[in-house]
């Protein structure tokens, strides 16, 4: 579509001089899936593309006033996400190959046939479409986490992707994982990312509350119930009607309980403790437990019927020591914010400490991670967290165990080059969120540099 209509379709920018070849190419373009607009200068464009903001520009290399470089420059050094394609004649091929070294996306030699236009073009187009989709996809997950987890380990972007998907059903939810890891972050990213998120996420702690008021505590009660009900009581399914109900260590439930609630999973009906009239909610279920539900099953533990009800959509987290180099982008982060509010000066770990993390097992997971670091923030000052500063577990194990950081028994200070090189391209990756392709580009290297260089590390890490 050409013209000022059509204001969700992509903005197309065609830049040429020539009267007669612009229209030949908006005659190109007029049933093109695309709004367009003609400039004919390099000032013009350069207005139309801060003003309109294009996804593809069709770009003349000879304007009146410039050469199309000089668009094609203030595209790139503005990092704008614009697919452009040169345009030039038969003598000016090789112009069109140092447009392309600029960052061009394609070029036309004219003249130039329709079929072939238009077929430039659309690739042009079905490449911004892809750029778009992994744009939204690394806003959501990569970077430097979701949902409040923080962390791009493979392991944690799979994570972040069936909860995103998870989130838009009501589908319960059954989260396991060791103590430590997340599991009432996770529930609470569901519950964010779900259409029950502008109500309330409901909690139930089952290993808080006293057996003989777990009842009572969701499903509520009426006065005179039992001693102590003075009045009446809504429990946390009457409070959760129309909004997310997790229940938090569900396995420490008492098994005469799991038979009502798993009455009340399966027909959304409940009772008061001392009523008998039925009460109705709707409810989306999440559980939680730190033990393995089918060992308690086959123990007798569990209800089987009520692990298959629950067991719908199941979320493993996984153990920190397992999450590759979150263990360091989570203590940073925690390092800042604890040093903030200890008005302290910390801003960094020691390459040593760093290496000593990812050495640790951390058997309790992130609670643990957070300790740590809150201890040593309370207890110590300066800028670094330096391996004096770390508890016994951590500052006594041995440095021959550290294949992450080998180096000079002589002069520790030294590594090899091969470690620096790693230490400087893992700290570009982490700046950048996790995102390779984006580190490449700022380290001036490719992609499959970096790609072939982790392999490498790998094996000498595994010779060492």
């Amino acid at each position: 579509m050409n013209g000022t209509g059509g204001l969700s379709q992509p903005r197309v920018l065609l830049v040429e001089d020539d009267a007669i070849l612009a229209q030949a190419y908006l005659e190109f373009l007029r049933d093109e899936p695309c709004c367009v607009s003609h400039r004919s200068t390099v000032a013009a464009a350069i207005d139309a593309i801060q003003n309109e903001r294009p996804e593809v520009v069709l770009l003349d290399l000879l304007l009146p006033d410039s050469t199309g470089l000089d668009v094609l420059d203030f595209i790139e050094r503005n990092a704008l996400p614009i697919s452009v394609i040169v345009m030039t004649s038969e003598g000016s091929i090789d112009n069109a190959v140092e447009a392309m070294r600029a960052g061009a996306f394609d070029f036309l030699v004219k003249p130039v046939s329709a079929a072939r236009f238009n077929a430039t073009f659309m690739n042009a187009l079905e490449r911004q479409t892809l750029r778009r989709k992994i744009d939204a996809y690394e806003g959501a997950f990569s970077k430097t986490g979701c949902c409040g987890f923080i962390g791009a380990s493979l392991v944690m972007q799979g994570i972040y992707r069936v909860i995103a998907s998870a989130a838009t059903s009501d589908a319960t939810v059954f989260i396991t994982g060791e103590s430590g890891t997340g599991k009432e972050i996770c529930a609470t990213a569901v519950h964010s990312e779900s259409p029950r998120a502008d109500k309330p996420l409901v909690i139930v702690n089952c290993a808080a509350i006293p057996k003989e008021l777990m009842e009572s505590e969701i499903f509520g009660h009426v006065k005179g119930a039992f001693t102590g009900a003075t009045s009446n009581r809504q429990g946390a399914a009457a409070r959760a009607d129309g909004c997310t109900l997790f229940f938090d260590e569900i396995a420490e439930m008492d098994l005469g309980l799991q038979a009502k609630l798993l009455r009340f999973v399966q027909t959304g009906v409940y009772q008061r403790v001392g009523d008998d009239t039925p009460e109705r909610a709707d409810v989306r279920l999440v559980c939680a437990t730190n033990r393995n539900p089918m060992e308690e099953v086959e123990a007798g533990r569990f209800r089987e019927d009520l692990y298959y009800r629950l067991h719908v959509v199941p979320i493993e987290l996984p153990p920190l020591r397992a999450r590759d180099r979150d263990v360091i982008d989570i203590a940073n982060q925690m390092l800042n914010r604890f040093a903030v509010e200890e008005n302290k000066r910390f801003t960094s770990l020691s390459p040593e400490v760093e290496a000593l993390f990812r050495a640790y097992s951390w058997p309790g997971n992130v609670r643990q991670l957070q300790n740590t670091l809150r201890n040593i923030v309370v207890l110590h000052d300066g800028t670094v967290v330096d391996r004096e500063m770390l508890p016994d577990a951590l500052r006594d194990l041995p440095v021959d165990g550290l294949n992450s950081a080998p180096c000079d028994r002589e002069n520790p200070a030294i590594a090899p080059l091969w470690l620096t090189e790693k230490r400087a391209i893992e700290e570009a990756i982490r700046h950048c969120g996790g995102n390779i392709p984006k580190a490449a580009d700022l380290l001036d290297i490719s992609n499959s540099t970096i790609y072939r260089k982790r392999r490498d590390w790998a094996k000498r890490e595994q010779d060492f």
